[in-house]
């Protein structure tokens, strides 16, 4: 790894924490050593400034020449140490009309809530963008009851990963080595109308045993198929939060260790630079061929044109 990256990983970690430069200087001559050129406080200091002054002009930057397909949503949350709220950084990721995956808005939220969401999706339209296809995410998040308003043509796909885990967890161990294969025969089917077949025999066969897992998959029937109205080659990427839950487990992964966060504006920029960089080894959408089909918005039936022989 090349020492430029490791100073952009590690000093974002300990901006994070909350520590000024003064901690940070020495914070990093202890990890990195005294071979790494151009390190000193007032370099520290220049990078810190240079990376807010960097969101915050990329928080308002124009969106009206960008026209994303899908997008997926989800929130992470943050102990902040100088604040009395749970901070929840609410994320958006989407892809685009050439199929690269992009990071599309980074911004802070109480909860998970649809107040919240309303401000980023409102924010996200004044600046131009158009509305998405098909909206991808965990069907807890209070961005399903604002969408409609905002962006009313929108389809709406909840994540198949969360589902499965809510239904299994609400069975007992013994019964999801069985259980869990018939979830998978439900969005793996080839057809919609093989899917149909294999969700009404994962309720027929626990409906009377465990009501509350069926209910619980049965409460997103409408909008768990949705991705078989959307090119078939894209599937894997669009039926589920995979494309956004791999860079929060980056953030995860590099804030694990620091505890309670410093403040809610150094974890908000700093969430911002550590999904930044994970943005820098997304692969494009398989089959970004396709993306015309749904940019055109013709009809498509199991991943495939309607009318097509």
């Amino acid at each position: 790894m090349r020492r430029s990256t490791k100073i952009d990983e590690v000093v974002p970690l300990l901006y994070l924490r909350g520590l000024s430069t003064g901690d940070i200087y020495p914070a990093l001559q202890k990890l990195l050593g005294d071979k790494v050129s151009g390190l000193s406080p007032a370099n520290v200091t220049r990078l810190k400034a240079s990376w807010e002054h960097e969101y915050q002009r990329w928080r308002k930057r124009d969106l009206s020449d960008k026209h994303y397909r899908y997008i997926w949503v989800d929130g992470i949350h943050f102990n902040v140490r100088f604040s009395d709220n749970r901070l929840c950084v609410l994320v958006v990721i989407g892809a685009t009309a050439e199929g690269k995956k992009e990071l599309v808005a980074v911004a802070g939220g109480y909860r998970e809530r649809s107040e919240s969401w309303g401000y980023v999706l409102r924010d996200l339209k004044r600046r131009g963008m158009e509305s998405p296809r098909l909206a991808i995410g965990d069907g807890a998040l209070g961005f399903w009851k604002i969408l409609p308003d905002v962006f009313p043509e929108c389809e709406i796909q909840r994540c198949w990963v969360h589902k499965t885990a809510n239904v299994l967890n609400k069975m007992p161990k013994k019964v999801r080595g069985k259980a869990k294969p018939m979830v998978h025969d439900i969005y793996k089917a080839e057809t919609k109308k093989n899917a149909e077949t294999a969700f009404d025999v994962f309720i027929e066969t626990f409906e009377a045993k465990y009501p509350s897992a069926t209910e619980c998959l049965q409460k997103d029937r409408e909008a768990l198929p949705a991705f078989y109205s959307f090119p078939a080659h894209h599937r894997k990427h669009i039926r589920s939060t995979n494309a956004i839950e791999s860079p929060f487990a980056t953030v995860r992964l590099r804030t694990k260790k620091t505890r309670d966060q410093g403040t809610e504006s150094t974890t908000l920029m700093m969430a911002f630079k550590l999904l930044e960089q994970t943005s820098k080894r997304r692969q494009r959408l398989a089959g970004s061929n396709m993306i015309p089909l749904v940019l055109s918005g013709q009809v498509l039936e199991d991943g495939k044109l309607k009318n097509a022989a």
